[in-house]
């Protein structure tokens, strides 16, 4: 692989691809949390970003020393985001459903953050598989790339989530905790299939 268009190009369609599932959880973080302020934002878009950056250059690094040891890893992916997302949207739908009148959402903890940082991106490793050929710098530029994708369309789904969960007050966390869950379940049945 050389430094040209086609190599820049790939990366950031990688990381519009990687992106979807970050952006939809950071849809329903800002729908949870419609009055979140610009720094907190940044921070949650950040996270996504350093795990999005993070899970390929990993897979790459795997491919490069411990190829065995990452492909017994890779079946219980869908599992796990399965589980984390499910937990995450579960406990969000069930604090929605018993705080009808509650006039201040709860912010997604950092925690919670982390779990879906993780989720989100632990598909990405596998990217590791696709980028294997680079260099370690074209590497490192591949991922840093898909991590300057990922925060800015997270940037953008958590100002929409935010924009809808001020219409949507009393009914956006059952509305986020649903669609983190139906995202946990579209990782299981992709990766399962």
């Amino acid at each position: 692989m050389e430094w040209n268009l086609v190599f820049f190009l790939n990366s950031i369609l990688l990381g519009v691809g990687l992106a979807m599932d970050a952006f939809s959880v950071s849809l329903a973080n800002g729908l949870n949390e419609p009055c979140m302020k610009k720094r907190r934002m940044c921070m949650i878009a950040g996270v996504f970003a350093f795990f999005q950056f993070a899970m390929p250059m990993i897979g790459w690094i795997c491919v490069h020393t411990m190829v065995s040891y990452f492909q017994a890893f890779e079946p219980f992916i869908p599992w796990i985001a399965l589980a984390l997302l499910g937990f995450i949207g579960g406990k969000m739908l069930v604090e929605g459903i018993r705080c009808n009148d509650c006039a201040e959402k709860p912010a997604v903890g950092f925690a919670a953050l982390l779990m879906q940082g993780v989720a989100t991106s632990i598909d990405a490793l596998s990217v590791g598989f696709t980028i294997a050929d680079h260099t370690t710098i074209m590497a490192l530029v591949a991922c840093l790339i898909i991590a300057v994708v990922t925060f800015g369309i997270c940037m953008v789904g958590l100002y929409l989530g935010r924009k809808f969960g001020t219409k949507l007050t009393g009914k956006a966390s059952i509305l986020g905790g649903s669609i983190l869950i139906i995202i946990g379940l579209e990782i299981f049945i992709t990766g399962i299939l």
